[in-house]
């Protein structure tokens, strides 16, 4: 089958031939090449090296929070790798893991089989690696948001590194959407008929671009009163400054810094889906429009995160929560048309027995799991007297980013593992992940709702043995175990099926129905 789509349509089954892209690449072109299938390969490698270090900060400090008391970690060592586990998570792994999919999705979906601005998206991934070395030798423990005036009166000597990070993962993240938005109707299909893909990728191109620039400004504001190079100072209250101008700058970004890797999962599956049903999706325009609902949504109900505080109040702060509720729209919009899909027609065998294909179906089930938590946090009332700040929140987000998001970009690389290396990876190892993951995050958000629920606080690293506190996590870290354990195995099943699986067939995903979908699915006459 050809290297070009089999359909440029809207909802099109996209496929290319495999190839063993990683037996014929030198670490040279790795490194430094602009062809966008290593750019976007040496993004995915990065991604995982980043999951490896966040997810052992996360087992570290989960080893501690286990049973009450302190056994292992002091507070200060505690408060630097949740801020490390939390930064490297977001803007480490999860970001650049499917905005390098979509790198070397694109060009193939879109028909031009090159990436339009690959000198940016180069420099991109340079800039992030370079915030990364900073941030893991500045050792920050003031929490990934940063909160001035703690972020600049805890640390070591060099919590100034942190604060440079911001600042370039900022530079990094506007290259990158700068190249996402260059590359989204690059097929020249028009708007009516451009990719799915195209108009996710539209989307979250403006959003990285405009997103970014109020937290580039936060991370020069928090480098300035940290060396105190002028004499009023951005945020820290002693020298002039306003906590209340940070809080509204940096979450200016930071609630946008949720759709940043939200939205290309969801271009992932606007492009398998298709791939695996054998139709086109249920419905094309409905996804376009929520694409554009959630661009529009996400900057302004930045506030809800603080909602709390007596910063906001009164009629803004009702007008926010409206807001907060109208972006449910467009993800339902999203979650209904992929499930319509699913149930247009009878599921194919082929796809059922999909290691791909099974994340994409958790990974929809866990957004609705995540969605539906979040409307209580969207609300002014139970969000400030009961659930802000407590591990609630922890369950929401992790339902999102890691339930959803994760498992999206794990599901778009098994999908790409062919394309990638020409071999097919062991199926019964990726069935072992993908059960070892579903087990241990249902186990991992549950169990910190169950600890929000009964008002376990965020940020502490001992805590009193209260009912229902050391059971809850006791199962929060048997959960993070598990996940840790099923990226290990999916480790080696990568390392291993890339030097002995089975080589790819010309069609890695073939079309195969049994009887009784095959008979269903046949036209009445």
């Amino acid at each position: 089958m050809s290297e070009k789509l089999v359909n440029h349509g809207p909802g099109n089954l996209a496929h290319w031939k495999p190839e063993n892209l990683v037996g014929k690449t030198t670490i040279r072109e790795l490194l430094f090449s602009n062809d966008y299938r290593k750019i976007a390969l040496k993004g995915i490698f990065t991604a995982f090296i980043m999951l490896a270090l966040g997810g052992f900060f996360a087992l570290a400090f989960r080893a501690e929070l286990t049973v009450p008391d302190v056994q292992l970690l002091g507070a200060k060592v505690y408060m630097t790798l949740m801020t490390l586990h939390g930064m490297v998570m977001v803007f480490g792994f999860l970001i650049p893991l499917v905005v390098s999919i979509l790198y070397f999705m694109l060009p193939k979906v879109m028909g031009t089989e090159r990436l339009l601005w690959s000198g940016a998206a180069q420099a991109s991934y340079w800039t992030l690696i370079v915030a990364a070395v900073l941030l893991v030798i500045g050792r920050p423990d003031f929490t990934w948001t940063a909160y001035a005036p703690m972020s600049f009166r805890t640390g070591n000597p060099y919590l100034w590194m942190g604060h440079l990070a911001i600042i370039l993962v900022a530079v990094s993240e506007f290259l990158a959407g700068a190249v996402l938005f260059r590359n989204a109707f690059s097929g020249g299909f028009g708007l009516s008929r451009t990719p799915l893909m195209g108009w996710a990728a539209g989307t979250i191109g403006l959003l990285f671009m405009v997103s970014v620039v109020p937290l580039g400004f936060a991370g020069f504001g928090l480098l300035n009163d940290y060396m105190q190079w002028t004499e009023v100072a951005w945020f820290d209250p002693s020298r002039g400054g306003s906590i209340q101008f940070f809080l509204y700058l940096f979450w200016s970004y930071g609630h946008p810094a949720v759709y940043l890797p939200f939205v290309p999962a969801i271009a992932v599956i606007y492009t398998i889906m298709p791939r695996f049903l054998g139709h086109k999706m249920w419905s094309y325009w409905s996804g376009v429009v929520a694409f554009i609902l959630l661009g529009l949504g996400a900057i302004p109900i930045g506030p809800h995160h603080f909602q709390p505080v007596h910063t906001i109040s009164g009629g803004y702060e009702r007008f926010v929560q409206i807001l907060t509720m109208l972006v449910f729209i467009p993800s339902v919009l999203h979650v209904f048309n992929w499930i319509s899909t699913l149930f247009m027609a009878p599921i194919p065998a082929s796809a059922r027995r999909a290691v791909p294909f099974k994340f994409m179906v958790m990974s929809i089930a866990f957004i609705i799991y995540g969605g539906a938590t979040a409307f209580l946090n969207a609300q002014i009332a139970p969000d400030s007297d009961f659930i802000h700040n407590t591990y609630w929140i922890p369950a929401h987000f992790h339902a999102m980013f890691v339930g959803f998001t994760a498992q999206m970009g794990i599901a778009g690389f098994y999908y790409l593992y062919p394309y990638f290396t020409g071999k097919m990876f062991n199926q019964k190892l990726g069935n072992w992940h993908f059960w070892l993951w579903q087990i241990g995050l249902f186990l991992k958000i549950t169990g910190m709702g169950v600890a929000g629920y009964l008002y376990f606080p965020r940020w502490v690293y001992d805590y009193l043995a209260m009912p229902g506190w050391a059971e809850a996590q006791l199962f929060i870290t048997i959960g993070g175990y598990m996940v840790g354990l099923g990226f290990l195995i999916f480790i080696f099943n990568v390392a291993y099926s890339a030097r002995w699986g089975k080589a790819a067939p010309d069609d890695p995903w073939p079309l195969e129905m049994d009887d009784d979908a095959a008979a269903a699915a046949q036209p009445a006459e």
